[in-house]
């Protein structure tokens, strides 16, 4: 049996962002294609976040309140239960490409970004 698209499970973004602009914008963005959008400034319990929301992908700010993006993803990478859940890392800093490869996500995208590079990296992973 085939689901339309308003039956089939819509999918789950996290993205952590010290930046409410940021965080607003790409919100409206996957919120129009149809994504539930969860946000959070801080990287404080960044397991505990993640695991009460079980998103099928994240994007993660290189600077965040409680810790680093980078510290926080290798949290997620080493949790048995998180590990598999996609992480794009997505900065402003020049090296964006070091610093997700450091962190150990599953791919990059430099800020500012293009919104069709933005929304091409969301349907890669979903």
């Amino acid at each position: 049996m085939n689901l339309n698209k308003e039956q089939e499970a819509q999918k789950k973004v996290f993205i952590f962002d010290d930046n409410t602009m940021i965080l607003e914008l790409c919100t409206d963005i996957l919120n129009d294609l149809n994504y539930e959008v969860k946000t959070s400034p801080t990287a404080n319990n960044i397991e505990l976040q993640v695991s009460e929301y079980m998103p099928d992908l994240i994007f993660m700010d290189n600077s965040l309140w409680g810790m680093s993006g980078i510290e926080a993803t290798r949290l997620l990478k080493s949790n048995e239960r998180l590990k598999d859940i996609p992480v794009v890392y997505f900065t402003a800093n020049s090296n964006v490409s070091d610093l997700a490869e450091k962190a150990g996500a599953d791919d990059h995208i430099a800020k500012p970004f293009d919104l069709f590079e933005f929304e091409k990296m969301v349907k890669k992973y979903l």
